[in-house]
């Protein structure tokens, strides 16, 4: 039986080239920055060693430094170009997060930040990150999550309407915190737990947002994307639409930005199992009944 491959959703070769640009110009990390202290906090929280560890594909060395921190071993670190490596230490890789070249079991930890989010094949990604997990290993990975930057999508979506009389895709789809939960568990993780960072920034117009995007090296990447340049009327009109629909009074915009974050482990022996159907020892409507008493 053959398998068709996945569908090009993202043109790769273009955002290897983009991100490469970005990190030799020293683009803006504050998102790697927030998720990578929020990473140092969770492995913080968790008591035990992990002497064989991965960071897969994260634009910078925050994730890996996030690790150090810990005291624990320096981490493989992969990027996918050289670009993306030159700065940090420890076992360095040039690797396509898509096809990562490790044995089954390979990892105790594996982590990843802002780099899951333009793989074709997520949840064959998610698949092969499972099976290079060892047994009870850890995977904690983040990316955009699908509110970020939901006043961007809708105010060129509407002047694409209104000038061209049909709108082409300008912004990346994103996951959605509902759905990852169900990817982690199709790819085989126990334990399963999505949750989301959801804060707010101010620019001072839509081409800020959009200049400081570029120089992040995450401007459209889509394969289907248009070719043809965008029309200056069309970028002006949705200049105005973000300035009418997305502004504070002082005439600042405001733009979303969710950060989802992804956790599992490959599954073992030891780890806690869900009750066998019909197991329990209380049924639920006494349960309930018993709360309500209570609330009362």
């Amino acid at each position: 039986m053959t398998h068709s491959p996945p569908p090009q959703i993202f043109d790769r070769a273009l955002l290897r080239r983009r991100l490469a640009r970005a990190h030799e110009h020293n683009a803006p990390d504050f998102l790697v920055t927030r998720a990578a202290d929020d990473l140092s906090d969770r492995l913080a929280a968790i008591k035990r060693d992990f002497p064989r560890s991965l960071d897969l594909g994260t634009p910078t060395a925050q994730f890996t430094e996030a690790i150090l921190a810990t005291t624990r071993p320096p981490p493989v670190r992969t990027a996918s170009s050289f670009a993306l490596l030159r700065r940090g230490g420890g076992l360095r890789v040039v690797a396509d997060e898509e096809l990562p070249p490790f044995a089954p079991e390979s990892f105790d930890l594996i982590v990843s930040g802002f780099s899951l989010q333009w793989i074709n094949d997520l949840p064959g990604a998610l698949a092969q990150i499972r099976r290079t997990l060892a047994p009870d290993g850890l995977f904690l990975a983040c990316l955009p999550g699908g509110a970020s930057l939901v006043e961007l999508r809708a105010a060129f979506t509407q002047a694409e309407e209104e000038i061209c009389g049909g709108a082409s895709p300008r912004v990346s789809p994103f996951v959605d915190v509902r759905d990852a939960g169900g990817l982690l568990q199709r790819a085989g993780f126990a334990l399963p737990v999505t949750d989301v960072d959801s804060f707010t920034l101010r620019y001072d117009s839509m081409l800020a947002l959009c200049a400081e995007l570029r120089a992040m090296g995450a401007a459209n990447a889509l394969s289907q994307r248009s070719r043809r340049p965008l029309r200056r009327s069309v970028l002006m009109r949705a200049g105005e639409i973000y300035a009418e629909q997305f502004s504070d009074p002082d005439g600042r915009v405001r733009a979303t930005f969710e950060i989802l974050w992804l956790s599992g482990w490959a599954p073992h022996e030891s780890q806690q199992k869900p009750l066998k159907p019909g197991s329990g020892q209380i049924r639920l409507s006494d349960a309930l009944t018993a709360i309500r008493k209570e609330s009362t």
